[in-house]
């Protein structure tokens, strides 16, 4: 006989894959098509823990303690339900008004001036500028390229472009084109195998903020999708390194700021 639990994972689960199969066929723009996509953190022992991303480009992950991997899986998708249907509110659309409300929010935050939030080259101006790019979005919808720019911010490139007179507007006209895919993080990648043999331990103090960071946040039930990738890029640039450090090939590679420039987005 099946467990109690059973039909509401199954259902759980379901529920979830259903809502994104219906907004795409009433015809919301879902670049990789409806897919929710599954990932377990292995472990041979309890709590499992498993993160769940969303056709926008959402993270969130188990919020309680599973004692098996179907009941992370369930958890995460309930998580990830409740968020889908809540951003379906009128109130998490991107419009003019909720733009006004963001940027006040933001210059009250950062004691900013609204001259501030007119100008491209301020960080206010910057999200503005963003939410302005993706009127008529809902938030979840905008998770995909808010990720790209706090990746780019965290990983220093945002700044390394400003030192080459890049404005901010140059920066987001062309990032906002194009998806967090394996070339952005193997590039990130590269530049913390760079940092960590500039300054050894760099990697592992990162790793470990970020690991709480990360469980802090499944925890509470909040989206994981930039401390995700940050964890994501750290491992991979972990691997890098021990492949770099076992063939003892030293070359420099490129980083993230000069693959920006490869690609020829400027002159």
């Amino acid at each position: 006989c099946s467990h109690p639990n059973d039909r509401e994972f199954l259902n759980v689960v379901e529920a979830l894959q259903e809502f994104w199969q219906m907004k795409q066929s009433r015809g919301a723009d879902l670049k990789n098509g409806a897919l929710v996509v599954y990932e377990m953190v292995p472990s041979n022992s309890p709590p499992y823990v498993c993160y769940v991303t969303l056709p926008g480009g959402s993270c969130f992950g188990s919020f309680q303690f599973c004692p098996t991997k179907a009941e992370a899986r369930r958890s995460a998708a309930k998580i990830a339900l409740m968020n889908s249907v809540f951003n379906e509110h009128p109130s998490r659309r991107i419009t003019d008004e909720f733009i006004e409300k963001s940027v006040s929010e933001a210059l009250a935050s950062f004691n900013g001036n609204r001259e501030e939030a007119d100008n491209p080259n301020t960080g206010i101006g910057a999200f503005r500028f963003m939410l302005e790019s993706n009127k008529g979005k809902s938030m979840l919808e905008f998770q995909e390229l808010m990720t790209v720019f706090q990746l780019l911010h965290w990983n220093g490139s945002l700044k390394a472009m400003r030192e080459r007179q890049c404005s901010r507007q140059e920066v987001l006209a062309h990032y906002s084109h194009r998806a967090l895919d394996d070339d952005i993080r193997n590039q990130m990648a590269m530049d913390w195998v760079n940092r960590e043999q500039n300054s050894p331990g760099a990697l592992s103090r990162e790793l470990a903020s970020t690991e709480r960071e990360l469980d802090e946040a499944r925890l509470a039930g909040k989206e994981l999708r930039f401390h995700k990738e940050k964890k994501d890029i750290l491992m991979l640039a972990a691997g890098q390194l021990g492949s770099i450090h076992s063939s003892n090939l030293l070359t420099p590679k490129p980083s993230a700021l000069h693959w920006y420039y490869r690609v020829g987005s400027f002159p």
